[in-house]
């Protein structure tokens, strides 16, 4: 069976000859993202296939070689090893891989977000305006905690987006973005933000086997003000109640750079005995997320799922595991745009989704020039995979 998205890029002329960039950092990612549009692509039938626009169309791989190496200061270059002239090219990176390391004068140094994004400016400057196109995939996108000013500070984000438009870059494409209005620092290019919403059901449903669906029996809660959005989205597209929290701060004190939590406080609606799906962004310490699942305990809610984008847990997994042992946390479940630990993808409670699929729609509607609106809104296929589950079919 012809899959939709397969379909429809038939009718179109790719852009140019794909070409697929993977930085070091992003390697398993980029693999993954390549074997599907090979498969595709040798199994997709064209009358066109023969003609001069689809010349390289289809290929044992798309993925191009480029290099950065370090010199023993630990300054780097980047390098292309092969043409990429007139290519519609995609570059990869994942700039919160910390497992990877460099020789820094004698020392092992771990890479930072700093050092991943500045050798994706490397070979965004190695490849030299000759490729037709460049969109750069940045499932975290760098610095976008720092969205906004709250005091005399840098805006990172910002900054980074305007100095890749700047270096020649068309589109960025980006997963969940901490703030999607960040965009505005580049008004007049292409940034987009997608919601890995779909994947994150089709993970719960497939792994948890007894669930109801309905307002009576489960509810979607935003851990904070911030994430809103995608509660309701999730709430509206499942037809759930919706709940809140919001951190009451102490104003007076700052502790580590911020004001300190006092409280969680709860809007919404009463969770006893229903099945709770909490929704961030991002799992960082993992604190706040930890205290708003015992804030549900506390008020006699049953099984408590997590979703998050990205699992970064910066102080390790031994606070998930406790929570899970006392029964605070059933799953967690957090894509693979970012880097993950062996340990982590061994823990009974996590669940992987992975976007390699997704990303290589992407690519492959993008390269085509089609439309990739009805990839960024997941409704239908929610509906689809719900609508499965409740007759048994998954």
């Amino acid at each position: 069976m012809v899959n939709r998205e397969e379909k429809r890029n038939l009718e179109t002329i790719p852009v140019g000859s794909l070409g697929l960039i993977s930085l070091e950092g992003c390697k398993i990612l980029g693999d993954k993202v390549d074997k599907y549009l090979v498969k595709w692509r040798t199994e997709r039938e064209s009358e066109h296939k023969d003609s001069l626009a689809f010349a390289g169309y289809q290929r044992d791989t798309y993925q191009l070689g480029a290099k950065v190496p370090r010199f023993g200061s630990g300054e780097a270059k980047g390098m292309i090893l092969e043409s990429v002239r007139g290519t519609d090219l995609y570059l990869l990176v994942d700039v919160c891989n910390y497992s990877l390391t460099y020789s820094l004068c004698g020392h092992e140094n771990h890479m930072s977000p700093d050092d991943h994004y500045q050798d994706l400016k490397r070979i965004i400057a190695a490849v030299g305006g000759k490729a037709r196109r460049i969109t750069v995939i940045m499932p975290f996108l760098y610095e976008s905690r720092q969205h906004k000013r709250t005091s005399r500070e840098s805006l990172d984000c910002a900054l980074a987006l305007q100095e890749l438009v700047r270096m020649g870059v068309d589109n960025i494409i980006t997963f969940d973005a901490h703030d999607p209005r960040v965009q505005n620092a580049i008004p007049l290019h292409g940034f987009e933000t997608v919601q890995p919403a779909y994947q994150f059901i089709k993970g719960l449903l497939r792994n948890v086997k007894d669930l109801k669906i309905d307002s009576e029996h489960m509810m979607i809660i935003s851990p904070d003000e911030g994430g809103m959005k995608r509660a309701i989205y999730i709430a509206n597209v499942l037809g759930l109640d919706m709940g809140m929290f919001y951190k009451r701060r102490d104003y007076t004190r700052i502790v580590n750079g911020r004001n300190p939590i006092v409280a969680h406080e709860f809007l919404g609606s009463n969770v006893e005995g229903k099945d709770v799906i909490i929704i961030d962004d991002m799992i960082s310490s993992g604190e706040s997320m930890i205290e708003t699942a015992a804030a549900l305990k506390a008020r006699k809610a049953n099984r408590i799922f997590v979703f998050s984008t990205f699992g970064l847990f910066t102080n390790g997994l031994d606070k998930f595991d406790k929570a899970h042992e006392e029964g605070i946390i059933d799953k967690v479940l957090t894509t693979n745009l970012v880097y993950q630990t062996p340990d982590l993808l061994e823990r009974e409670w996590y669940i992987n989704c992975d976007m390699s699929k997704y990303i290589a729609y992407i690519i492959d509607t993008l390269n085509h020039d089609s439309s990739i609106s009805d990839l960024l809104n997941p409704s239908e296929r929610i509906h689809n995979i719900v609508s499965k589950y409740k007759n048994g079919e998954l």
